[in-house]
């Protein structure tokens, strides 16, 4: 009979294991490619099976329709709140470029804090990134606005172009991601508060005749030298952690007002979608309503783009 082999869960890679600060996580801007904005702030509606027929050239259902699994997450419009120089990795400076009304309620902003936007063109900066804000009062999910920082593709002229085109406009959801396209998802995963090691780690329970409890390890490390490791499981915060799909493939993208996909009771724990939306290939972590950040992929894999599935409807 083989060994029977049952390696505990939960990798020490990511550590520590404990509740983020913030909900939108931060991006090594540096390392994408792409053409303008390479970001957007979208949430998370629900999921639901796609029929889609599959056109992936030497695949073993080609021209034959399937049903996957499909996640639809809603994507307000964004506008830009103002622009950050860089020069070496650090920041030189700000430039207000708006001031409304709705950003009071999650920053602190004075009568004369407006900056000029020609105030751009001095060449005294390597890097230029924008920081955004969703137009959530735009949907059913609350008022306050989301805010964060995307970091902007091309050269430094095309990214102040940029900037002078978007800054007192509304930017969609359409004008940064194509149809077909591969992105990743940046989010946080549902919370599960205090745990213990069973269900945080994935540790054997211990025989029903122990002393000291059948949830807990049964060792915290020798009598010397006298410390706990942080290798040792133990009970704690589980979820809430900032994790990150790679390479997500795009059904498809659309606005409610031309193709409405919201069920007649809504969707569970959300409502029903009133801006753009786009329906992504697979499952997409936290949990409803959740604040998630899609990007151009890091690193794209021929697998991944190869596949061509032609979205037919949501079941």
């Amino acid at each position: 009979m083989a060994k029977r082999s049952f390696p505990r869960s939960g990798s020490l890679q990511i550590w520590p294991r404990k509740r983020v600060s913030k909900f939108i996580p931060s991006v090594n801007w540096s390392v994408l490619q792409g053409k303008g904005m390479l970001g957007i702030i979208a949430y998370k509606v629900g999921m639901k099976s796609a029929l889609v027929k599959d056109n992936t050239q030497n695949s073993m259902t080609k021209d034959k329709k399937i049903i996957i699994p499909a996640t639809i997450l809603e994507i307000p419009p964004v506008k830009i709140y103002s622009a950050r120089l860089y020069k070496n990795n650090l920041c030189l400076r700000e430039i207000v470029l708006n001031s409304d009304k709705e950003l009071k309620k999650i920053l602190k902003i004075g009568k004369d804090v407006k900056g000029k936007i020609e105030e751009l063109d001095k060449k005294d900066f390597d890097d230029l990134r924008v920081i955004i804000y969703s137009q959530t009062k735009k949907t059913g999910i609350k008022k306050t606005p989301d805010i964060a920082e995307i970091g902007l593709g091309g050269s430094i002229e095309e990214k102040i172009n940029f900037v002078k085109q978007n800054w007192n406009k509304e930017i969609s959801a359409s004008e940064i991601i194509k149809k077909m396209q591969l992105v990743d998802v940046r989010g946080l995963t549902k919370g599960h508060g205090l745990e213990g090691p069973v269900k945080r780690f994935g540790i054997g329970l211990k025989t029903h005749k122990t002393e000291k409890g059948v949830r807990r390890p049964g060792s915290l490390g020798p009598w010397h030298p006298h410390l706990v490791t942080f290798r040792v499981a133990q009970a704690g915060q589980l979820g809430m952690f900032t994790r990150i799909i790679y390479n997500n493939k795009i059904l498809e993208i659309g606005r409610i007002s031309e193709k409405n996909i919201n069920p007649k009771q809504g969707w569970k724990n959300y409502g029903n979608i009133q801006t753009e939306y786009i329906i992504l290939k697979g499952n997409v972590q936290g949990p409803s309503k959740r604040q998630i950040l899609l990007t151009m992929p890091l690193r794209k894999t021929k697998y991944q783009e190869k596949k061509n599935l032609e979205f037919l409807e949501l079941r």
